[in-house]
């Protein structure tokens, strides 16, 4: 049984070196040791653990943290990892010293005997499919990147509007390549005035651009400028010359990062479907049959939640997503508060899965009307429409079945929203 162990240890990470505690099941220290975190540091110490015992499956690990070579190396010869939420730690750690006083050694034992007494506080850490590794960090890289292309559109619209607010309005984010290139072409407003319509029409064919007309773009340039200090047109179009190709780096970076992603994905759901004999649907191509699930979506969902997806852990999901509320009741007092407490990732996901699917399928359009309709905020309704499609996602991964919009509507959805009526 995993929670008779003959050996617990606590291993305090940290950037240099990590300090480890090693416990018996009877709270006496068995032996310390600190480590470097070197690669063959942390062999010698994997290799220090096996001695001190036959059967590393009989060997508890505590940390704080679920990833890293540490962990990695550890699970990987066999050994027991378990990770904690440093702030359950913390609270872990004022059972030892009321007073406040910490320091490595200390945290290395609360680690071990808090593992030892309340191991259902622990989460047992196992490795994930490589590919599962490359879609999790090529996911954060892809945030990374949008935020970054924003914080550059952001300054670019900046300095934009600043004196050249004819480019504003053609597009108003100041985001897309196509208006990069015309900038380019007419940097300033005067040298607008000398552009010619056949190169815009061509620069609006080469991106594909059919909202607008090359004749109209002309004219929104050409009209009248705004009345500067002598100098700063001058001083703004050698800024926004700098802007210019980071912005396209960071735009082909992203585009690069989301063709990977995609292939991942296909990848995933490929060997899903080759490992099942049965020719049942793989996890990804039954999550990417949800309703409001993108490319992005099902990248983070999968690489952020593998372990609960696998399990078809529902409480797990809606709580590592911050879809479940959290009560304080105290007497008479009872309130119900949005959970902070989560992985923000997931919460994006599922929060945009939400969005989406109130735009384009029905059943999750009237569902959310009926929670507007019952007086909660904008915020509160998605999330009740994310946990509904949680529920969905959890028993079409048991049944191994893929999204059915006929049989999606619910007769609870039906009489709650006869209720509303």
């Amino acid at each position: 049984m995993e929670s008779d162990y003959r050996i617990y240890v606590g291993i305090d990470w940290a950037s240099e070196a990590h300090q480890a505690c090693v416990l018996n099941h009877e709270q006496r220290i068995v032996a310390e040791r600190s480590f470097a975190h070197a690669g063959n540091a942390i062999v010698e110490f994997a290799q220090w653990l096996s001695g001190l015992t036959d059967d590393p499956g009989q060997v508890a690990i505590a940390i704080e943290i679920p990833r890293g070579a540490v962990v990695e190396t550890l699970v990987e010869r066999g050994f027991h990892v378990y990770a904690i939420n440093p702030k359950q730690l913390d609270r872990f750690r004022d059972r030892y010293s009321m007073s406040g006083a910490k320091d490595d050694r200390r945290d290395a034992f609360v680690l071990a005997d808090s593992l030892r007494t309340d191991q259902p506080c622990f989460r047992r850490v196992r490795l994930d499919d490589p590919q599962v590794i490359q879609l999790r960090e090529l996911s954060r890289v892809d945030e990374d990147l949008q935020r970054e292309g924003n914080q550059l559109a952001n300054r670019l619209r900046d300095q934009l509007h600043r004196f050249y607010v004819q480019a504003l309005k053609l597009c108003p984010a100041a985001d897309e390549p196509w208006l990069w290139t015309l900038l380019e072409l007419a940097p300033s407003p005067s040298v607008a005035q000398r552009l010619r319509p056949k190169r815009v029409e061509r620069l609006l064919r080469a991106h594909r651009i059919r909202r607008l007309k090359a004749d109209e773009v002309v004219s929104a340039l050409r009209m009248p400028a705004l009345q500067v200090a002598p100098g700063v047109v001058e001083a703004a179009t050698e800024h926004i010359a700098l802007l210019l190709p980071r912005l396209r780096l960071v735009h082909s970076q992203r585009q690069r990062c989301g063709a990977r992603i995609e292939a991942l994905l296909d990848e995933l759901q490929a060997a899903g479907e080759e490992d099942d004999n049965s020719g049942e649907h793989s996890d990804v191509a039954i999550l990417r049959s949800l309703p409001g699930v993108g490319r992005i979506v099902a990248a983070t969902i999968i690489a952020e939640a593998c372990a609960a997806l696998t399990e078809r852990n529902y409480d797990a999901l809606r709580a590592h997503a911050g879809i479940a509320p959290i009560t304080k009741q105290s007497g008479k007092h009872r309130t119900v508060l949005m959970r902070y407490a989560c992985n923000a990732r997931l919460r994006h996901a599922f929060y945009h899965c939400a969005r989406v699917a109130v735009m384009g399928d029905l059943p999750s359009k009237t569902y959310y009307t009926a929670q507007r309709q019952r007086g909660h905020s904008h915020g509160r309704a998605l999330r009740a429409v994310a946990d509904r499609l949680l529920r969905i996602l959890v028993a079409m991964l048991m049944t191994r079945t893929l999204f059915d919009s006929s049989k999606a509507l619910t007769p609870q959805v039906s009489n709650l929203s006869e209720k509303v009526a």
